[in-house]
């Protein structure tokens, strides 16, 4: 079986960390998550999280590195996180969402994540807190 790339972005800007809270499928609503979605043939993963960015956020974004781990969806779908950098804008929820919230390391235990976006969300907020750890000893 083919095994196709779900790609979520860990998109961090000023200490913080993006969490979108789902508005479908109705087995998802109200749940958290990191944004993203299906690549497409052809496409490699960091430029599928820039697209899907731009489409469901409205933003412009850089893919940075992918936190280590992946965690199957369903039968053929498994999920993969990258860090990624706001480049320009401000998120919007334009599909599937209907809530952003801006969350730091120490609210990141604030929302009903999905349980396939704990471990990189966990990641993500120790990159988050040694960041802040190397900003405040400069």
């Amino acid at each position: 079986m083919t095994v196709r790339v779900v790609v979520g972005g860990a998109l961090c800007h000023d200490g913080r960390l993006l969490a979108a809270r789902r508005s479908a499928p109705p087995e998802l609503a109200g749940r958290w998550e990191l944004p993203g979605g299906k690549t497409e043939p052809g496409e490699s993963v960091p430029e599928a999280l820039v697209r899907e960015l731009r489409e469901e956020l409205g933003v412009e974004t850089e893919a940075l590195e992918r936190i280590p781990g992946e965690w199957p969806l369903r039968p053929g779908l498994v999920l993969h996180v990258w860090t990624a950098r706001l480049l320009s804008g401000e998120p919007v929820a334009l599909e599937d969402h209907d809530e952003l919230r801006w969350l730091g390391p120490e609210e990141l235990d604030s929302v009903d994540w999905l349980d396939q976006d704990r471990p990189a969300v966990a990641e993500a907020g120790r990159r988050l807190r040694a960041q802040g750890r190397v900003t405040r000893t400069l």
